[in-house]
């Protein structure tokens, strides 16, 4: 078969060889790959007919359905941009992210999605996923509409601990080089079903788990969401290949595996060949655990919104505990000293960089931003820490930004702390992850706040949090202070708070 470039170039190619061939399943339905580029072709129809061309923006602000993945292939059919959306946003989030990709078109599902999108004062015309029929078959796409291969075919949204989030641009060159390697490296074939189960708003959802799919014209059988006993009774069906999940997910299907056992349930994995964890770390324990009770050693990658995925442990190989492996084939990394920018040796800590055909294009509308993410001789500064063994693994120690990462998502403490820092009871706010067995890390905000008493602050600023930002987002813990530790530059010392915090479990 020949090379794929573009992601319509792979769904051109799988309806070309095997146009019955399955591509998808969900909940009772099936979808052929001709069905599904059917359906991509009435959503670039009914895009075209509300104004829709090639380089605007669309927002996908929808849960995981089939709709999704028409709509995404029916955008890229004509030329324009993605922009996916976590369906758990609610104003704050959307408003900047709507406005600043300056969405055309935004889809939703429901009536309450198209509310908050109002809410959001979005400029962009609202269509309902509904409007788009996906049965029935119907004409092919013409196919002479698909975009070049350097045309940007995605914008993910993704944050630092200071400013705004940024939009950063993927172009399909990046997304079919991304999957190129990666269904390489993990033995992904036409004859793999993956079970899917990540949200397809995440890059990890969306960038590995769909588009592998779609570059190996296999099949993936998608759900709404993650829940640990339906995950376990499909795999006891035999019939799914890959499963792909964040650290949480695991924790749960190992929980859910022993209440079996307990039992007497017996606990099948017949058929799996390959379990991947990422987006978050993935302790040696659930790794250690995870072997004893499923016979599977898991497999740990790396990836970022910005680049998809930068390293792997080897499919065929030590997959080794606390690591997260080598580049992908085609791709670089490497440890550079944070003062120096310069490479250190095997073993010392320092900065990851990468760089190869995956790494995005820059961020949207901001040369500022991309100026200083990447190098002179192209390598991207990832802001994550970390060291590399004389025999080539890398190691992650820890984030130069600081990131907060929960049950597998990115919570940025900046973001949280200008929405607390509108309530009127908080005089200064830090917020810092803390060590959690279930999530990884929960968030704990320590405030200083502007009265004498506090009963009942702790509730109402969490539910202050809730009602403006993504539910995971919200503090979990909230520490009153007398003031937060600052040094002589009056920069908050939050390492000081770390360490507070675990002393005051």
């Amino acid at each position: 078969m020949e090379q794929c470039r573009t992601t319509i170039e792979a769904l051109r190619r799988a309806v070309t060889h095997a146009p019955e061939r399955l591509f998808l399943t969900f909940e009772e339905k099936s979808f052929s790959y001709a069905a599904m580029a059917a359906a991509a072709a009435r959503w670039m129809a009914q895009l075209r007919n509300v104004g829709v061309e090639y380089g605007d923006r669309v927002a996908l602000y929808l849960e995981n359905t089939p709709a999704f993945v028409a709509a995404y292939l029916g955008i890229h059919l004509l030329g324009a941009i993605v922009v996916p959306v976590n369906i758990q946003y609610r104003q704050t989030e959307l408003q900047h992210i709507l406005h600043d990709s300056e969405a055309r078109a935004i889809i939703v599902g429901d009536q309450e999605h198209a509310d908050l999108i109002h809410q959001a004062k979005a400029l962009g015309r609202i269509i309902f996923a509904s409007e788009v029929t996906l049965e029935g078959g119907g004409a092919l796409p013409d196919w002479t509409t698909a975009p070049a291969p350097d045309a940007i075919a995605l914008i993910g949204y993704t944050s630092g601990t200071t400013g705004r989030s940024k939009g950063a641009m993927l172009t399909h060159t990046n997304l079919m080089a991304n999957s190129a390697a990666v269904t390489q490296a993990w033995r992904w074939t036409e004859r793999d079903r993956l079970l899917l189960t990540l949200p397809l708003f995440h890059i990890h959802g969306l960038g590995v788990g769909l588009n592998g799919t779609l570059f190996t014209a296999g099949t993936v059988d998608l759900r709404r969401s993650f829940n640990a006993a339906d995950v376990l009774d499909t795999f006891a069906r035999g019939m799914t290949t890959m499963f792909f999940g964040v650290p949480t997910m695991y924790t749960r299907l190992i929980a859910e595996a022993r209440r079996r056992r307990s039992e007497g349930r017996s606990v099948r994995v017949d058929g799996m060949r390959l379990f991947v964890s990422g987006s978050a770390p993935l302790s040696p324990q659930t790794f250690a655990e995870f072997e004893e009770l499923f016979g599977h050693r898991i497999l740990e990658r790396y990836g970022m919104t910005e680049t998809i995925m930068n390293l792997t442990n080897p499919y065929d190989g030590e997959r080794r505990p606390g690591t997260v492996g080598m580049p992908f084939p085609g791709q670089e990394a490497r440890i550079i000293d944070v003062r120096t920018r310069q490479p250190l040796p095997d073993g010392e800590i320092g900065e990851i960089q990468v760089r190869g055909p995956h790494v995005f294009v820059g961020y949207w509308r901001n040369p500022q931003a991309t100026a200083e993410a990447f190098d002179a001789d192209g390598w991207f500064n990832t802001g994550d820490l970390g060291w590399r063994s004389s025999d080539g693994y890398f190691t992650i120690t820890g984030r130069a930004r600081e990131l907060i990462i929960s049950g597998g998502y990115n919570i940025y403490p900046r973001e949280v702390e200008e929405v607390l820092q509108e309530h009127p009871a908080v005089a200064e706010v830090a917020v810092v992850g803390s060590p959690d067995a279930e999530f990884g890390e929960q968030v704990v905000a320590v405030v200083v706040p502007t009265t004498q008493t506090t009963d009942g602050l702790e509730q109402e600023l969490i539910d202050w949090c809730r009602t403006r930002l993504a539910s995971y987002k919200k503090p979990r813990r909230i520490i009153f202070a007398t003031a937060l530790p600052r040094n002589a530059l009056g920069k908050v010392q939050k390492h000081i708070l770390h360490h507070q915090i675990q002393s005051s479990r």
